[in-house]
């Protein structure tokens, strides 16, 4: 596997690293994540086109761009794959061709060959999928339990249009598989959180789907307002900053779910995620040592093999940045240090990040994790 990265910032290409013998013409596979209003230029689509002319070309718009271990806004950061006998196949959908987001989900698999399947990349819109929905899709039709793993599309912190596509210009709606496959690929992935959990926990008595309602017979609206305080005037952005832990049923682990937008009239709030009645949740906080931890302990996960991985796609989440801010480029340094120089890192901030609880377990939508894919070719 060799890599060439390229990032775009102040109106120009900026040659960021290429491994010797690079060739942009054996380039199966390019990964381009960056602010909205930049990717949806149809230069931008024109120039890496013709820059790599058997490639898939793979956008996601974000809420934040990660390369190596630095972060930017307003740019595009660019990571071109070339396999040396692995192989992948790429496809695409839109969210309004299937009933809901858990048959755009079921038909994406459906598309993807599974002999020799060995870990599937989604880079989904990010604002008119439920996220849960997308991933029992996947899972659907996944009885070898490939891992499936990547994130959702992201637009800063205003929550109102996420851009993707496959070999297009991008637009609005748009869900997209990248399928590996190949004896010598070696894929891992790892996500963690580091919040804080504090109150009492709580149970979930009204809610449809990821619309919550009621918790423990009470608006489950005035009850964040109260929790929040002088946050709560700033909703829905400050719900960024205190998310709710979801308890998993036969499971020690736990989600977390991230406020997306509120309903006055209704007093509801509808999450990235599903939050099933009779679930228990609680509060949560941040705690910045453990933010940055939660992304070494990512990134360790992540490593399941004597080699260095060639390339570590970086997802997390939009309200890790908000609460990291000046400090967001921590948490690329603590993975840094665990991958070292070999492993070039790429990736954004997103509004929800794809990957299994453990190795082996089926993919769930994460908020505020620091999700990591590592690819190998030995």
């Amino acid at each position: 596997m060799r890599i060439r990265q390229h990032h775009f910032k102040n109106e120009g290409w900026i040659n960021y690293f290429s491994e010797p013998g690079f060739s942009a013409e054996k380039c199966r596979l390019v990964l381009a994540f960056g602010a909205p209003q930049l990717i949806i230029d149809p230069a931008i689509y024109n120039h890496l086109k013709n820059t790599y002319p058997a490639a898939d070309i793979v956008f996601s718009s974000t809420s934040g761009e990660i390369i190596g271990s630095d972060v930017y806004d307003d740019s595009i950061v660019v990571t071109a794959v070339e396999f040396e006998e692995s192989s992948i196949a790429c496809t695409s959908t839109h969210v309004n061709e299937q009933a809901d987001s858990a048959e755009t989900g079921a038909f994406l698999m459906s598309q993807l060959e599974k002999e020799g399947l060995k870990c599937v990349f989604i880079i989904s819109d990010g604002t008119f999928i439920n996220g849960s929905e997308l991933v029992d899709g996947f899972n659907r039709d996944n009885p070898g339990k490939v891992p499936v793993t990547g994130g959702l599309a992201g637009d800063a912190a205003r929550f109102s249009s996420t851009f993707t596509s496959l070999n297009a210009v991008p637009s609005q709606g748009n869900v997209i598989a990248i399928g590996f496959y190949g004896d010598k690929l070696r894929i891992n992935h790892g996500s963690s959180g580091g919040w804080e959990e504090f109150g009492p926990q709580r149970t979930i008595t009204r809610s449809v789907k990821n619309v919550l309602f009621e918790i423990d017979g009470k608006s489950a609206l005035d009850l964040y307002k109260e929790y929040l305080g002088e946050y709560a005037a700033e909703l829905p952005g400050s719900a960024l900053l205190f998310p709710l832990s979801l308890s998993i049923e036969g499971s020690d682990k736990k989600l977390v779910r991230t406020i997306l937008s509120v309903n006055e009239d209704e007093k509801s709030m509808t999450f990235a995620g599903n939050l099933p009645e009779g679930s228990k949740v609680r509060l949560m906080k941040a705690n910045f040592e453990k933010l940055i931890n939660a992304s070494s302990t990512a990134a360790t996960d992540s490593i399941n093999s004597p080699e260095q991985a060639d390339l570590a796609i970086l997802v997390s989440c939009v309200g890790r940045k908000l609460v990291l801010n000046d400090r967001t480029d921590e948490e690329l340094v603590a993975a840094k240090s665990i991958f070292g120089d070999k492993t070039s890192m790429a990736g954004f901030y997103s509004y929800g990040e794809l990957s299994p609880l453990n190795k082996g377990s089926n993919c769930e939508l994460h908020n505020q994790t620091m999700t990591i894919t590592t690819f190998t070719e030995i």
